[in-house]
């Protein structure tokens, strides 16, 4: 048995976490929470977003959100967590503002994006209009002075 766990926690683009000093590491999956400790067997699951919590050998405790993922634990001290978007804090109450806050930047550029794509949208078919109907005067996209024949 190892006296600690290697936790490395990473996003597609990022390294969150790369320790090799936690003692204790604890998560959730589908099935409820669970708790790994040094010497425990190897393990896959799936996380859904939710806040994953270990405590440093020193005593502190740290905290990551993460917005779905995948945890292995192998060989008894490596605990590695894979996924999509993920924020780090030692204090529960700013890690939940700051999960607050990336909701909302993501909501906003949601929002926008599916404004423009709308644009977009009437646009190709007010192309596909003049297009389909370029002799009809009056219509979309009649050249100004045409005229019917």
């Amino acid at each position: 048995m190892t006296d600690g766990l290697r936790l490395t926690i990473t996003t597609p683009t990022t390294v969150l976490v790369d320790s090799a000093d936690v003692a204790a590491v604890r998560a959730e999956d589908e099935s409820g929470g669970f708790g790994i400790l040094p010497g425990h067997a190897d393990l896959l699951t799936v996380l859904p977003a939710s806040v994953v919590r270990w405590r440093e050998r020193s005593g502190a405790t740290r905290f990551c959100a993460v917005r779905g993922g995948v945890f292995t634990v192998s060989g008894g001290e490596r605990v590695a967590i894979a996924c999509r978007q993920g924020t780090t804090g030692d204090d529960l109450a700013e890690l939940e503002t700051d999960v607050r806050d990336m909701r909302k930047t993501e909501a906003e550029a949601d929002k926008s994006a599916r404004v423009e794509q709308m644009r977009l949208h009437a646009h190709a078919v007010r192309q596909l209009m003049r297009y389909l109907r370029p002799d009809r005067p009056g219509e979309y996209g009649s050249p100004p002075g045409s005229t019917a024949p």
